[in-house]
């Protein structure tokens, strides 16, 4: 799980790096200048980390399904190459399907203006100011977004169903809550994760206001990756000894 996690951390830094410094530079400026290459750089290290999560995401389903379903069987089929192929392939496809989005948009020809009224240069902001017929990037972009995002999220869903059926099937109330505890803190990452993601990218946009769309962006782009770490370290129960061992020491502080 741990293994795991490194690399779904590896994912947040990497996106909130990549945004958030120029995007508060942009907010404090109101507005900024930045290069194509930066703004297509941006877009990819953003879209290819963005990826890799729900990938990881799959994956640590999969680990989480394996731990409660097949508990006996689990040293053995969750070897460290089984988790290092795994990790391979999410960074691989998510960085190969995001090139080749980018290499789309690189070949269309830009309409002036050239002004971007969004906080980082994202996919949609970007097509909006192509005079090159868009449809193609629309295509490609929906067929990724099948095996990238839809299929990733039925296979959770199934696992979890699974793992749901099992949990049910544990006599013991303790046996019951533990299983639970093991899953709870991914599942609630990937019910915020994708829901803002389907939320933005597979809810049609027509009607929705831009401020909408904005703050749809923050919710995956800043809030998801400053949550998952708090949502995970609160369950580790050597965080929980230190936080408890913070507080009584700034008690006793205060009171002497």
């Amino acid at each position: 799980m741990y293994f795991f996690l490194r690399h779904l951390s590896l994912c947040d830094i990497l996106m909130t790096t990549d945004i958030v410094p120029n995007m508060l530079y942009v907010i404090m400026v109101e507005g900024a200048v930045i290069s194509l290459v930066g703004c297509m750089t941006q877009y990819f290290l953003f879209s290819a980390s963005a990826s890799a999560e729900c990938f990881l995401l799959t994956v640590m389903s999969y680990d989480r399904y394996l731990a409660i379903c097949n508990p006996l069987r689990y040293s053995s089929i969750m070897d460290f190459k089984l988790c290092y192929q795994m990790v391979f392939w999410s960074w691989f496809l998510a960085f190969m399907g995001t090139l080749s989005i980018v290499i789309l948009i690189c070949s269309f020809q830009l309409c002036n203006p050239n002004v971007i009224d969004h906080f980082f240069c994202d996919l949609n902001p970007l097509l909006e100011h192509s005079c090159s017929e868009r449809i193609i990037v629309d295509k490609v972009v929906f067929v990724l977004g099948i095996p990238f995002l839809i299929f990733p999220f039925i296979f959770i869903i199934v696992t979890y169903a699974c793992i749901s059926l099992t949990i049910l099937r544990i006599s013991s109330t303790t046996g019951r809550q533990k299983a639970f505890s093991t899953c709870s803190s991914h599942l609630a990452i990937v019910c915020s994760y994708y829901g803002t993601l389907i939320a933005k990218y597979v809810v049609p946009s027509n009607g929705q206001s831009l401020t909408a769309k904005k703050i749809t962006s923050l919710l995956y782009t800043v809030i998801t990756p400053l949550f998952n770490p708090i949502i995970y370290t609160l369950r580790n129960k050597d965080i929980q000894a230190a936080l408890l061992k913070c507080k009584s020491i700034r008690i006793q502080t205060y009171f002497m």
